[in-house]
């Protein structure tokens, strides 16, 4: 059998980033903290913690803590129909690990988030990377649920159809007059600065093959950073695929404008939960679901 008071203090560490404040969270002393991760490494027989400033979990680390949310939750379900098994003082609250992409996150996916946490009482651990990688943290383990672009389910999980985040190659009317005098070519697009979020965004490669046909190498500025993409299109730093929900009222009002007129990038998303918790999560799920009904396309 496992040790579910070295497993929970194994998630504290890993929640907190420190044995300190773990400590705190459950109310004993670092040692203590300290010698349970020890035994319970040593029943592994690997690393479940990389010790720094903060603390992380290793992937095997990371397996476990997942393991312990799924076991809070489940355990949560039974006392909400058996309360005489709740505890006497307080129990902390159970803390979900989702993933998303950037941009959902600064549009649409805060709303579904709070309306959960609201209703549920437990708290979420966003992680945030690109939404073709998403599922890759679900194949590992790192999360219970995440916003991903795939169109087939991860082993494993339920998915759930969003629907599409529309992108709009957008820059301000001063910038294109600076770098498209003769109109919006391959040529000018080799030398106009463009904006991309990191090295895994492949937007603006999309959008230049649909546009032209072809890959085109354009320098880029990387800016990792929704809210300052838009700020950067409208300032004239350079060109960059924008979320429609955000650039919608700026291409109203010529504050921006499309660098190619009618060719946008539609990016289907899905909600995708690990089946072993979809029950405990229907309310997150249904929740992702109405938020992305709202702030997506159909």
């Amino acid at each position: 059998m496992l040790d579910y008071q070295a497993l929970r203090a194994l998630a504290a560490v890993v929640r907190t980033g420190s044995f300190e404040k773990a400590a705190r969270t459950l109310a004993v002393t670092p040692s203590a903290v300290s010698q349970r991760i020890k035994q319970l490494e040593e029943r592994v027989g690997a690393v479940l913690v990389a010790r720094g400033n903060p603390c992380l979990a290793t992937e095997q680390g990371a397996w476990l803590c997942r393991h312990v949310e799924q076991v809070e939750m489940l355990e949560g379900n039974l006392m909400e129909h058996l309360p005489a098994l709740k505890p006497e003082t307080g129990a902390m609250p159970v803390t979900v690990s989702v993933a998303t992409n950037a941009d959902s996150l600064g549009t649409w996916f805060v709303a579904a988030a709070s309306d959960f946490a609201k209703s549920s009482g437990m708290l979420l651990d966003i992680a945030v990377d690109d939404q073709d990688h998403t599922a890759d943290w679900l194949k590992a383990g790192r999360v219970l649920a995440a916003v991903t672009g795939l169109d087939k389910p991860v082993t494993g999980c339920r998915r759930h159809p969003l629907g599409k985040l529309r992108y709009h190659a957008t820059a301000s009317p001063d910038f294109v007059a600076r770098h498209f005098p003769d109109g919006v070519t391959p040529e000018a697009l080799a030398r106009a600065p463009a904006l991309t979020y990191n090295q895994k965004d492949r937007l603006q490669a999309r959008f230049l093959e649909k546009a032209f046909g072809r890959e085109i190498a354009v320098p880029t500025h990387l800016l990792p950073s929704t809210h300052a993409f838009v700020e950067a299109a409208l300032s004239g730093m350079g060109w960059g695929m924008n979320p429609a929900i955000l650039v919608d009222r700026h291409l109203q009002s010529g504050h921006l404008v499309d660098l190619v007129p009618g060719i946008v990038i539609d990016v289907p998303l899905d909600w995708q939960v690990n089946r072993l918790v979809a029950g405990e999560l229907e309310g997150l799920t249904k929740a992702v679901v109405a938020a992305g009904r709202r702030g997506l396309v159909g």
